[in-house]
């Protein structure tokens, strides 16, 4: 990257860094199960929410608690699941177009990162009803209070229960950009172990390691707090600890309940200190080739650390030493590779592949643009790189 440009990035960061006591964040409420939820709706005087979730999520029939305690509480519900993996604007369009037409009056988001992507949004169209989703991208766009939001994650990884942020593919163009505004954080997150019990270990292992993504982006950015330190540093813990347990077996309740807390911690640690390249190069991927995007990150996150190399040892080495990962006598640099050969082994004990394939050399330029568009100036990185570097990163994942 270009002197000028870098100075431009920097700047642009210090001065959001130094707004961060002022800006208006604030964590969703946590409630402890779906009944908890239900009884909610009623005590806010809600009578019909709408229920968003995915085809799988419903098939599974992870969503009948809920629905059973809805009813229980003498509420009427309306259920969208056709959410797609990196939703797109005509997903959120038809959930919207339900909404209106049975008379919603809250929304329950129910499922992983696409589930609640697709509600934050389809909430921002129904306060801002002229804007199309186009013109929401970037941040502060909508400005407007949202009708109630429930966020009841079942992957235990995306953490968008906790943030200000919503990405969506524009199925058209196959750009996937995020939208970010205060107003799209969930009112409230159902941390209830109980639904995330029937996942399958793909998705159990993917989303586990977009937690860590997210922890580890916030904390060796130029961003970071105290409190979203402490956030990175506890959720990488408890990925650490919890992670392979709840792969090895679905059923271990006490894994899967601090994997919940591990993403809804480290979701809170990048709502307020951001992500990284990790995460530009990954959404590209998803917006061109539907690459689940804990799947991509997953992958890219050992070559992403390993290129900034020694601009994130100092951060990495003690986010690696405080989580335990490694020895709290290692260097940063020790430590620091430490980790990154832990990553792999994780990555490679959960058949996650160290590649992704399908990538074709001829769309890599412009998925390179796309992540520079969407990570500068606004990501805090180690190491700035413009698009012709981010385009090697590409290559290096390529199968």
């Amino acid at each position: 990257m270009n002197p000028l440009r870098k100075a431009y990035c920097r700047t642009y960061q210090f001065f959001f860094r130094i707004a961060l006591p002022i800006l208006p964040y604030r964590e969703p409420e946590p409630l402890a199960s779906v009944e908890e939820a239900a009884q909610l709706l009623k005590d806010q005087g809600k009578k019909h929410p709408l229920i968003v979730t995915d085809p799988g999520i419903s098939k599974l029939g992870l969503t009948q608690g809920l629905e059973d305690a809805i009813k229980e509480q003498g509420l009427t519900y309306s259920y969208f699941d056709q959410v797609v993996p990196n939703p797109t604007i005509a997903c959120v369009e038809e959930a919207r177009d339900l909404y209106e037409r049975d008379g919603c009056d809250s929304i329950v988001a129910f499922g992983g990162g696409s589930s609640m992507d697709c509600a934050k949004v389809v909430g921002a169209r129904i306060v801002r009803p002229n804007k199309p989703i186009q013109k929401m991208r970037g941040i502060l766009k909508i400005r407007k209070r949202l009708p109630l939001l429930i966020a009841v994650p079942t992957t235990a990884g995306t953490g968008s229960e906790t943030t200000l942020a919503a990405v969506i593919t524009d199925g058209e163009t196959h750009y996937k950009y995020p939208i970010n505004d205060f107003s799209l954080i969930p009112h409230y997150a159902v941390l209830d172990y109980r639904v995330t019990l029937g996942l399958p270990p793909q998705v159990t292992s993917t989303t586990g390691m977009d937690a860590l993504v997210h922890a580890v982006e916030a904390y060796i950015g130029h961003s970071t707090t105290k409190e979203t330190r402490a956030n990175a540093i506890e959720a990488t813990s408890l990925v650490h600890q919890y992670l392979k347990r709840a792969y090895d077996d679905g059923s271990d309740a006490e894994a899967r309940e601090k994997m919940l807390r591990a993403a809804y911690c480290a979701g809170a640690a990048f709502t307020k200190s951001y992500v990284g390249y990790i995460h530009g190069i990954a959404h590209s991927l998803g917006g061109q080739y539907g690459v689940p995007h804990g799947l991509a990150n997953a992958v890219i996150m050992p070559y992403m650390l390993e290129h900034y190399g020694e601009h994130c040892y100092a951060r990495l080495g003690d986010l690696a030493r405080q989580s335990g990962v490694a020895d709290a006598d290692a260097s940063d640099e020790a430590a620091s590779k430490t980790f990154i050969d832990w990553v792999r082994q994780m990555n490679s004990s959960m058949d996650i592949p160290d590649k992704i394939e399908g990538i074709l050399d001829e769309d890599i330029p412009g998925m390179a643009a796309h992540a520079d568009k969407e990570s500068n100036p606004l990501y805090p990185v180690p190491m700035l790189m413009d698009a012709d570097e981010l385009a090697e990163i590409y290559h290096i994942v390529q199968a």
